[in-house]
């Protein structure tokens, strides 16, 4: 568990540039370094945390936690993963807010576009390694083609979730079924089937409670509880798509000033690890029935309630996940499947991780040398990140 916390510490730490970028350190650090698991399992547990409501590169996270050390595994990696972000995101909102106006000078501008450009090289290295690994044959090549396209002609959050179907009936229909010896192995996961329903109907029962609960106290710590715990539970697609969710839970019945909403929004721009750690922000700055902010324990608090349901989902569904792979017609389907994951990492490499990391020749510049410092130097991808902040800093600022 140590190990597990530690890993993720660092990762938490370094991993700048959202959820894509985050698969791609995960991939580096666990699959490629250290052999945690094998490229076609890591795979299928994107493919699963696509499926599923939540921060989905925080669920793979917690995933890589769990089949490494356990339950306490799972908590390690979140933990690890989160705090970094989460403590700074409640320290900006304990009365720092004015920290944006320190985002805006140049100096820290070009730090920021030297860690969009790092990311740019992690996006990179994941999709090439994953396409190489997962798309050997040109089938499979042909299908990760057409869910990039569809991913970039069709933006909607509900795209990548019917891409991956698709991907599924195709390998179902189009791709031979696998020899016995090349069938998926069991994870030895630490959750029973028993203990996964348990799970499941905690999270349905989160959803129904919270909301009678709330309605008999507003403007306590459960009103802010629910609010974030259904935002957490209903939003796919990651941070960007859960902040409307939270706007219409705090900002539009008159209980936040959407300039204060705002700041968060752009102050987690610059954090790395989940953006869902804007909640612990947001639920510092939140008022009470007096108007005063909720503080720490108010943040704290949200921070919890919004990753709670995701990782129930998690834990609920990944034991029927692992013997659903076992068998051959769903080992094809997981073959179409894991292409088609490579398609929607190739989609987010041109949008938005390339569209908002090169902004220019220098830009370009930058995330080629980060690339070649991951795929040709075998530079560990945070001296790469940080090499890339600082190179960004003087000569992008």
């Amino acid at each position: 568990m140590a190990e597990v916390f530690l890993i993720f510490l660092r990762l938490g730490c370094t991993a700048f540039g959202g959820p894509v970028a985050h698969i791609g350190f995960f991939r580096d650090e666990l699959v490629q370094r250290r052999r945690w698991l094998s490229e076609a399992a890591y795979a299928d547990l994107v493919a699963l945390c696509q499926f599923l409501p939540g921060p989905a590169s925080s669920q793979v996270g917690m995933a890589l936690g769990l089949l490494r050390a356990g339950r306490l595994g799972l908590l390690a990696a979140w933990l690890g993963f989160t705090l970094p972000s989460a403590l700074a995101m409640v320290a900006l909102g304990l009365g720092l807010v004015q920290a944006t106006q320190w985002l805006a000078t140049p100096v820290l501008t070009g730090l920021l576009q030297g860690l969009a450009a790092a990311a740019v090289a992690v996006v990179a290295q994941a999709v090439w390694g994953m396409a190489r690994t997962l798309c050997p044959d040109t089938r499979r090549r042909w299908l990760m083609l057409a869910a990039a396209a569809t991913t970039l002609a069709l933006p909607s959050v509900w795209t990548p979730v019917g891409v991956v179907l698709a991907g599924a009936a195709a390998g179902l229909t189009l791709l031979p079924r696998p020899a016995p010896a090349t069938r998926a192995e069991p994870w030895g996961l630490a959750v029973s089937q028993r203990s996964a329903w348990v799970c499941l109907a905690l999270a349905a029962m989160g959803l129904l409670i919270l909301p009678w609960w709330a309605q008999a106290a507003p403007h306590s710590l459960l009103a802010l509880a629910d609010s974030f715990y259904r935002a957490g539970a209903l939003v796919f697609g990651g941070g960007h798509v859960v902040l409307p969710l939270l706007e219409a839970e705090l900002v539009r019945p008159g209980g936040m000033d959407a300039g204060t909403f705002l700041a968060g929004y752009g102050l987690v721009q610059a954090m790395p690890g989940p953006l869902f750690t804007v909640a612990a922000y947001l639920g510092a700055v939140a008022p009470n029935a007096q108007g005063l902010p909720l503080g720490a324990w108010g943040g704290v608090l949200a921070l919890v309630a919004v990753f709670v349901p995701g990782a129930l989902l998690l834990l609920g569904t990944l034991p029927f996940w692992d013997r659903l792979r076992q068998h051959p017609p769903a080992q094809a389907a997981l073959m179409g499947t894991n292409a088609a994951v490579v398609g929607l990492l190739l989609a987010a490499l041109w949008n938005p991780v390339i569209q908002h990391g090169v902004l220019g020749w220098p830009h370009a510049a930058l995330a080629l040398l980060a690339w070649l410092a991951l795929s040709r130097w075998q530079q560990p991808a945070w001296a790469v990140v940080l090499g890339s902040a600082l190179a960004g800093a003087v000569a992008l600022g």
